[in-house]
């Protein structure tokens, strides 16, 4: 596996790096055996799936994704654990990347703005995998664009109706509830959004479609129609919604930086494998100063990636500031980088790197959304410039 002195930086302490070493020893022993489970259909996927997130709720690593107070591991959130996780999972697998991911992203609104009630009802299950967590925010005609969204909550009485359609949601299907945002008209633009948590039995919500992508995932379409939902549902106050939305991406827009970075550790790996054992013109292609440039490249961005991804999760932990900045950069610059090493890493297997099934193959398919969900790296320019420029 790559160097992992990384655990040593100051950024971590030693239940971090206890942390860090007990979930590497379960992945390689449960997680690395499913890393070429079939995922041609959809059933092998959400078979996939399940078994995963059973696993990691029967072992105990889910409990990092809510509070002690509702069945979880530590008092608060940890932005470092659940980033070195996703960067663990995501070195043997992205699958079970995603599913520990979305158990936090689809439960962090709850834990941060939901009401005694609604954090009891569903944080425990989503700590031991008995329940499927998912966030609902794209729509067909708005992904970057919140303040485009049409999807409405009306009120009537006590309860609120809810009309429209969500697109690009994991775990669509998969789910046992939804955190979803809904125009409640207080206000135009972002500021009319309010945040629900919507249970996937109900009888107004259907999932009208499942969504193929490159890399295979659980992703689907939500379509409303007169969902009925109490008022009590509603997390945080009427019209927070963005507020709701932008608190919880606070979290999780680094942990993506996380798993880009476990991807580019694997592809670094990879290619170190391949070029010394790879022989060509009489001798190991790891031999040939090109080669040799290319890994010195992985190395620095590998390195970069991560200094960038845990100061932005140790602000967020010990600081308990919004890290809107520091987030953004992290994920920008891990994603993007990311892509551009496993890039070389299958260039560095030749024509072996394009065989369907072979790890480097399977990266730089998975790699490739990481740029686009949770804000695309042309949002998360946008982000960083405005938030300099106001410094």
């Amino acid at each position: 596996m790559s160097d992992t002195t990384f655990l040593d930086w100051p950024f971590f302490d030693d239940s971090h790096r206890k942390f860090a070493a007990d979930l590497t020893t379960w992945a390689e022993q449960e997680i690395a055996p499913l890393e070429n489970d079939d995922h041609h259909t959809h059933e092998a996927l959400d078979a996939s799936f399940r078994k995963i997130i059973q696993k990691l709720g029967d072992a105990g690593w889910l409990k990092y994704a809510v509070p002690a107070a509702y069945g979880g591991a530590l008092d608060n959130l940890d932005v470092r654990s659940i980033a070195l996780a996703r960067s663990i999972l995501g070195y043997h697998t992205g699958l079970a990347d995603f599913a520990m991911a979305m158990q936090g992203l689809g439960s962090g609104s709850i834990t941060l703005f939901g009401s005694e009630e609604l954090k009891r009802k569903y944080l425990p299950g989503v700590a031991t995998g008995k329940r499927i967590a998912a966030f609902a925010i794209s729509e067909p005609g708005g992904g970057s664009d919140v303040a485009a969204m049409t999807t409405t909550a009306e009120l009537d009485g006590n309860e609120y109706v809810l009309n429209g359609v969500k697109t690009w949601i994991s775990n669509a299907g998969l789910a046992n509830q939804y955190v979803l945002f809904a125009r409640t008209g207080d206000a135009p633009g972002a500021k009319g959004l309010s945040a629900f948590v919507i249970d996937a039995d109900n009888p107004g919500l259907n999932v009208s479609e499942r969504i193929d992508v490159i890399a295979p995932h659980p992703l689907g379409t939500l379509t409303l129609e007169n969902c009925r939902i109490p008022t009590s549902q509603m997390l945080g106050q009427s019209g927070e919604g963005c507020k709701v939305a932008m608190a919880t991406l606070d979290i999780f827009r680094t942990t993506v930086g996380a798993a880009a970075l476990g991807f580019a550790r694997r592809a670094m790996d990879e290619a170190i494998a391949r070029a010394k054992s790879r022989e060509a013109f009489g001798q190991k292609i790891g031999d040939f100063q090109l080669i040799q440039g290319k890994i010195g490249d992985m190395a620095v961005k590998v390195d970069a990636a991560a200094l960038l991804v845990f100061r932005s999760a140790w602000v967020k932990d010990t600081q308990d500031n919004r890290v809107t900045r520091e987030s953004s950069m992290a994920k920008l610059y891990a994603t993007d980088s990311a892509q551009e090493v496993i890039d070389e890493a299958v260039q560095i297997w030749g024509g072996m790197g394009v065989v369907s099934g072979v790890t480097v193959e399977r990266l730089y398919r998975e790699i490739r959304a990481l740029r686009i969900y949770e804000g695309t790296s042309e949002i998360q320019k946008l982000v960083i410039a405005g938030q300099v420029m106001a410094d």
